[in-house]
């Protein structure tokens, strides 16, 4: 039999986790392109250095999706990062590494990392 308090340490402890997933407009949102040319060109471990930095720094605004073909299939890995408010970044060409460097840089510190965006892309 659990106590009030263990009942009501589950209960904050699930409240936190279903705010974690239910994202705001106020946060950040991540979109991995995961369409065959993004998996073919390495996005999956990307999107998991994402999720696992994610996790790792306790960032509680962001929310990482996937999503289909975002239609510059030869700079793929794409990663979109939209803020409200702002426009959208979009980054190609991206390893585990730079991901990791985007979470830190541009999530954590509000940073764009110019030299991964599409505008730099050769």
């Amino acid at each position: 039999m659990k106590t009030i308090e263990e009942l009501a340490a589950i209960r904050d402890k699930m409240k936190s986790s279903i705010d974690l997933r239910s994202g705001s407009d106020e946060g950040k949102r991540v979109v991995v392109g995961m369409a065959t040319c993004g998996i073919a060109a390495g996005a999956r471990p990307v999107l998991n250095a994402i999720v696992e930095e994610i996790a790792k720094r306790g960032l509680k605004d962001v929310t990482v999706t996937q999503t289909g073909c975002i239609g510059v299939c030869r700079l793929e890995p794409i990663v979109e990062v939209y803020e409200h408010g702002k426009e959208k970044v979009t980054y190609v060409k991206v390893d585990a590494q730079k991901a990791v460097r985007i979470v830190n840089d541009h999530l954590v510190n509000n940073n764009v990392v110019t030299e991964y965006t599409i505008g730099n892309a050769k």
